[in-house]
């Protein structure tokens, strides 16, 4: 499994919101994934999945695109939402 996302969504997520995709594949390689599932609204984001990771101690939505072996990392938003995916671990 690779991953792929864009560069300038790179640095707008880093300036507006502190994190990189970067860290979230590294994240994904040292923890894991906590949960996957399919976008809640498929009618505006077809065969789109949401990933969900934890960074510095707080739960992260990813939505992805998969093609092949390929995982394209759209944006990254915290949710608290998944908070109690980490005491279960």
């Amino acid at each position: 499994m690779k991953f792929d996302f864009n560069d300038e969504k790179n640095t707008l997520l880093l300036q507006k919101r502190g994190i990189t995709f970067q860290s979230v594949i590294k994240a994904i390689n040292k923890k894991g994934i906590l949960t996957d599932f399919k976008h809640p609204n498929e009618v505006k984001y077809p065969n789109q999945r949401i990933f969900v990771v934890e960074v510095d101690g707080y739960t992260y939505c990813v939505p992805y695109i998969e093609d092949g072996d390929i995982i394209f990392m759209k944006t990254i938003f915290p949710n608290r939402k998944f908070m109690k995916l980490l005491e279960t671990k």
